[in-house]
């Protein structure tokens, strides 16, 4: 699959691409989809689920670098290392 055909998943929250996702699992579910869209609506779904996990990573580590108060209260937060 070209790649410009998945340059619109970069843009999408977690949520967009979940459900977008949810859509390509049903769709392959039901089994009515000819094989050679099949085969590119998967190629999306690999890439769906690749945008997935790197927002879910982003937001693990950012949970990780909050910083708690003696108390165990969140006192703020430190940048997430861009490295």
């Amino acid at each position: 699959m070209a790649e410009d055909a998945n340059s619109d998943i970069k843009g999408m929250s977690f949520e967009q691409a979940l459900e977008a996702l949810e859509k390509i699992v049903e769709d392959l579910e039901r089994g009515d989809v000819p094989l050679d869209q099949s085969i590119r609506i998967y190629e999306r779904g690999e890439a769906l689920k690749k945008h997935c996990d790197g927002l879910l990573k982003a937001a693990e580590d950012k949970v990780e670098k909050i910083r708690l108060s003696r108390e165990g209260q969140p006192a703020g937060s430190e940048p997430l290392d861009e490295g």
